[in-house]
């Protein structure tokens, strides 16, 4: 019998296979067998994000992040960031935590098991076992009784976990865009607020929403309206060759009338997305004088905006980038996906960020965070805790509310007798596709080098196209 190639060898791993990239087999998207493939190749090799870096400012300070069964104590200690595995090393039982989402301090007491009272300190060092005599001294060996050490690794005001030890690091696994992230700010921003849900959807179902503007039109139509020409530019119809920011049949008034009000519905509906106080300094410089012809002016604006949004935000004392520099510097998509669930959605100074966690085949855990920046000294107190949600709650910001109110039906239509696989737009729906084939290689235990090659392909691919990924 003839040997089987590497890329054979992959598909006969998987059932579901993505054979077509235009096509993506419905039954990823719930079957249990493929979800355990996920499980067991998939999220023990990726960097995941673990928690926000002002969730543990002091010496001692730890929060517990869990995924799929793991539980790992992100830890602030004398020498910087450190991450063990949440078990003790006598019977298992979880030393910190246990809940999935729990924190505190451990600087005084270190971590005490519940079960019988054995502690270690916070570099996971044993400190303490009960009743030392009545076990074999070899059993008691220092570097065994060690707390289990995590990787960390901390960029963009987060701590990123990874349960492989020989895995990739986190830069060369996710590249370039964690750069141009990082020159528009993001380690400086924090979070103002941070909402909840649990999703009846598959994660994957639940992170697709947010990897392409194509449905703004019809799921958030507040949006369309306000600048039909911005998304038809994309999407739709041409704008009669103006640009995607100007409406050719409106005056230069009512084009930055058009504008404001974008700017007003995304801070409603999604605060972080544009900032409160951005809009309020965007409303500023209707009156500033520009040329009369909208196609030139209104580029002209945004650029005074972003002037003046970086100005007047230093002068409060507000460590944000210069907004024109870094747009041709480092330019940014309005959506980055860092594979493998964690998204940032970066517009001036502020950004929003999601992050989505597995729960079962047809049911995960969707966060939500507003960040922004503050001057020292004026931070507002740090959401330890999300505040959870019902999914259709009235209570969630509108962009969000809108998009909840599709995943929970889509999983549903995907059970619909003769639906068989997602139809994809090779242009504009690539990302969907692009990370789909990264989870293949996962699956069929690809060289660690290869997918982390591949994913950096990801950054600056919303909206973008299907590509050719290597693998």
């Amino acid at each position: 019998m003839a040997e089987m190639d590497p890329a054979g060898l992959r598909q006969a791993a998987n059932p579901y296979y993505v054979t077509d990239p235009e096509l993506i087999p419905a039954k990823r998207y719930f079957d249990e067998a493929f979800f355990e493939l996920e499980r067991e190749h998939l999220w023990p090799h990726v960097w995941q994000m673990a928690c926000r870096l002002e969730q543990i400012p002091n010496v001692g300070d730890w929060v517990e992040y869990s995924n799929l069964g793991k539980s790992v104590i992100v830890v602030r200690t004398k020498d910087g960031v450190k991450a063990h595995h949440n078990h003790c090393r006598h019977r298992g039982v979880p030393i910190a935590g246990g809940k999935g989402n729990e924190h505190g301090n451990c600087a005084k007491a270190g971590f005490i098991c519940p079960f019988h009272g054995w502690r270690w300190n916070m570099d996971g060092e044993n400190s303490f076992v009960y009743g030392k005599h009545l076990f074999r001294e070899e059993l008691l060996d220092k570097g065994e009784l060690a707390l289990k050490p995590c990787r960390v690794e901390t960029w963009g005001g987060c701590a990123f976990i990874n349960l492989d030890d020989n895995a990739p690091s986190l830069r060369e696994s996710l590249g370039p865009v964690l750069d141009r992230l990082e020159a528009h700010g993001v380690s400086n921003l924090r979070s103002e607020w941070w909402f909840g849900t649990v999703l009846p959807a598959n994660w994957k179902i639940a992170m697709e929403a947010f990897m392409e503007g194509y449905h703004v039109m019809k799921t958030h139509p507040q949006l369309q309206r306000s600048v039909p020409s911005l998304y038809n530019a994309r999407y739709g119809n041409d704008t009669g060759g103006l640009g995607p920011l100007v409406n050719p049949n409106q005056s230069l008034r009512d084009n930055l009338a058009s504008q404001i009000e974008n700017l007003q519905l995304l801070s409603d509906g999604m605060a972080g997305m544009c900032h409160a106080k951005e809009v309020e300094i965007a409303r500023s410089l209707v009156d500033v004088e520009l040329p009369e012809d909208p196609a030139e002016a209104v580029p002209m604006w945004f650029g005074i905006v972003q002037a003046e949004i970086t100005k007047r935000l230093r002068a409060r004392g507000e460590n944000v980038p210069d907004l024109n520099a870094v747009a041709v510097s480092d330019p940014v998509n309005a959506v980055e996906f860092l594979f493998p669930h964690y998204f940032l959605l970066p517009f001036f100074t502020s950004f929003a960020s999601y992050r989505i966690r597995p729960l079962g085949p047809k049911s995960c855990l969707f966060e939500i965070w507003s960040l922004t920046a503050f001057p020292e000294g004026q931070e507002p107190d740090v959401p330890m805790e999300p505040t959870m949600l019902p999914y259709d709650s009235q209570d969630f910001p509108m962009i969000p509310r809108q998009d909840y109110s599709n995943i929970p039906i889509q999983q549903k239509g995907l059970h619909s007798e003769g639906f068989e696989f997602m139809r994809l737009s090779r242009d504009v729906e690539g990302l969907i596709s692009n990370y789909h084939r990264i989870i293949d290689g996962y699956i069929g235990d690809a060289a660690p080098d290869d997918m982390a090659r591949a994913s950096q392909m990801l950054g600056g691919n919303f909206d973008g196209p299907i590509i050719d990924l290597g693998l």
